[in-house]
Parts: C-alpha cells; structure tokens; sequence
C-alpha cells in the first residue's frame, strides 16, 4: 500500500468515525433533551470526539507535508 492511498484511508476512517458520532448524537437527543446537563453532554462528547478525530487528521496531514518537502 502507498503512503497517499494509506494516507487516503487514514482520512476516511476519521470521516467515517465523524458520521458516526453525528448519528449517535441524533439518536440519543430525544433522551437528551430532557435535561439541560444531558444536552450538554451529548453536545460537548460529540463535539470533543469530532475535534479529536480532526486533530489527528491534521497531523497526518503535516507529517505528508513534511515528507513531501524532504
């Protein structure tokens, strides 16, 4: 396997896991959304998870920069 397609399925994993949680979140709000700290939660959870998989996205994207420019 290349480093692009690697690269490109590091990529689409973290889409993947991003759906995921969007739709996890989408099915428990009618729970959530019963109580103030609940919707907190499933905010701040899906929100973190996101952020999370996006910060580990651009790392990978500045480590195939860098090796690029080598």
């Amino acid at each position: 396997m290349t480093r692009s397609s690697l690269h490109l399925l590091k990529g689409t994993g973290y889409l993947i896991s991003t759906v995921s949680v969007t739709l996890l979140a989408i099915v428990s709000w009618e729970n959530a959304s019963k109580s103030p700290l609940l919707i907190a939660c499933l905010l701040g959870g899906a929100a973190t998870s996101i952020i999370g998989m996006f910060c580990r996205w651009l790392s990978y994207e500045i480590e195939k920069r860098q090796e690029e420019r080598r």
